[in-house]
């Protein structure tokens, strides 16, 4: 290897570990083996030497490019982890410190307002049951006193998930069938839980949540009932209510009625609202659960928890409670 060579090696190794940081070495990386660095421009000139001298001075170049591409492999280690170093150590958290920061979370409204619900029936006496979300068509539709060709059973209303025999649940009232299927009254409960249905808007979800009450006993009456529904609504809106029940059909109740808010008594001042509805059980609906429909009589209620919620917080799009918004629902932090 000649002097200049090997001077031109010892400068590029010193200057190569004389470098304070990557970019730095990058740099020298360039001017020595780039495309115009200094060990690409020896190699370039390797024609202008003699034929008999061309090996061996090609040889000792490339034998110099390989120690500084050696050089600059190592002190990128080096440099790598001089840097990962720092970066640790300026990160460092003192685990001692108090916390700061900090920012309680919000309870979702609908979760809110279902313990609120759940709070007030339990205080009249009420236990709360669960029942699956996918449901059969026999507790689902016909137990509850549901004919074949009634709207609720179409293809466009209810999920349908085995032919026509497993579905998702169009309500909670499976729930009411299970119970007296497996306990004897007096039967005083609440279900609770999500229900799906073929239904999207501003005022309707795919999938909602609902409570449904049951109170079956000897001689239950409608008057019960009112009585329960106006204590239950008069404390939930925390206010007096002028409330209207407005006969209606449900397939599993009889008498049915849907109950109606007016809503100056809510401040709202928009007229009668519809909250819910309910009825007395029909006597197909405890024959169908074991339930001697001669001796017992009972009451049924259902409710959407939505709607519930958005009367009580003045949310006028039921789709505000599932949009994930954090301003909206940091109002109930």
């Amino acid at each position: 290897m000649s002097t200049d060579l090997e001077t031109l090696r010892d400068s590029a190794l010193a200057d190569i570990a004389a470098a304070a940081d990557l970019r730095a070495l990058d740099d020298r990386r360039v001017s020595l083996l780039g495309k115009k660095g200094v060990i690409t421009g020896r190699l370039k000139t390797l024609g202008e030497l003699p034929a008999d001298e061309r090996k061996a001075a090609g040889a000792a170049i490339n034998r110099v490019k390989q120690e500084i591409a050696e050089a600059i492999d190592t002190r990128r280690v080096a440099l790598e982890q001089q840097a990962f170093d720092a970066r640790i150590a300026e990160e460092t958290v003192d685990v001692t410190l108090p916390g700061r920061g900090e920012h309680p979370g919000a309870m979702h409204p609908i979760t809110r307002t279902r313990r609120r619900i759940e709070a007030l029936f339990a205080a009249r006496g009420f236990e709360i049951v669960t029942g699956p979300e996918i449901e059969d068509d026999y507790h689902n539709f016909e137990a509850l006193n549901v004919p074949p060709d009634h709207p609720a059973r179409a293809m466009q209303d209810t999920f349908y998930l085995d032919g026509r025999r497993l579905l998702l649940r169009t309500h909670t009232s499976p729930v009411q069938i299970r119970t007296m299927e497996s306990r004897q009254p007096p039967i005083r409960v609440i279900a609770p839980g999500r229900v799906y249905r073929c239904d999207s808007d501003r005022t309707h979800s795919p999938m909602f949540h609902q409570v449904e009450a049951l109170y079956v006993a000897e001689r239950v009456t409608f008057a019960e009932l009112r009585a329960d529904l106006r204590g239950f609504l008069e404390a939930f809106f925390e206010t007096e209510l002028k409330l209207r029940f407005r006969p209606s059909y449900f397939p599993f109740t009889e008498p049915s009625a849907e109950i109606d808010i007016d809503g100056k008594s809510l401040g709202t001042g928009s007229g009668w609202m519809e909250v819910m509805g309910c009825g007395m059980v029909h006597p197909n609906v405890l024959e169908a659960a074991g339930v001697d429909s001669q001796r017992y009589t009972g009451y049924a209620l259902g409710m959407g928890i939505e709607r519930l919620a958005m009367l009580r917080y003045g949310v006028t799009d039921l789709r505000q409670f599932y949009n994930n918004d954090l301003r909206m629902l940091a109002q109930f932090a």
